[in-house]
């Protein structure tokens, strides 16, 4: 088909944004185990603010072969619960005395180069010491946030020049009329009977 009514979509294991936040659910896990409560209200808030997070991604993707706007939707949650994911790490810091480490820090540029290059696994929190363990994941979640940010701007910039599933459905139907409509038109054309 020249011009597939349904996009591509899907795909959402290859965005670098979900990858990262998966990373980060995976290691929020491990990191609740250890140093959060079992029992207490904020761990389970925070496993499920990390699995929205990878979840809405997901769903949008998903869902984007027929609506661009819940994809958009979607991928906006999962950076809302992300960003609520952040505060949690930012209050754990906070109430056990610990400082939140500043963006430029020696550290905080140090275990964003471990990010970056791969090299961070959520076993490796369970060798933390609290303050470690809680940047280092407040770290991850910033980046898994920006590149849903990012992710968000082309998602809109793309809605704007291609439109949506509605305008290609639509699209689709009179490029279809037209090639009957010509097609009938030769037809006649070619049909002595018609002359």
């Amino acid at each position: 088909m020249e011009h597939p009514i349904l996009p591509p979509h899907g795909g959402y294991r290859k965005l670098r944004s979900f990858q990262a936040s998966q990373l980060a659910y995976d290691a929020t896990v491990v990191f609740c185990e250890l140093f959060v409560a079992k029992r207490s209200r904020t761990h389970d808030q925070m496993v499920q603010a990390a699995r929205s997070g990878v979840q809405n991604i997901a769903e949008g993707s998903v869902a984007s072969g027929t609506s661009k706007k819940t994809e958009i939707k979607l991928t906006n949650v999962a950076r809302a619960s992300l960003e609520e994911l952040a505060l949690d790490y930012e209050d754990f810091l906070r109430q056990h005395g610990l400082p939140v480490w500043e963006k430029e820090s020696h550290f905080a540029t140090k275990v964003r180069a471990k990010l970056e290059g791969g090299a961070f696994t959520p076993d490796k929190l369970r060798l933390c010491k609290p303050e470690v363990a809680a940047n280092t994941l407040l770290c991850l979640v910033n980046q898994a946030s920006y590149l849903l940010g990012r992710q968000i701007a082309r998602l809109e910039r793309d809605f704007l020049q291609k439109g949506g599933f509605t305008e290609n459905l639509y699209q689709a139907r009179t490029r279809a009329r037209r090639s009957r409509s010509d097609q009938s038109d030769r037809s006649d054309r070619s049909d002595p009977r018609s002359r």
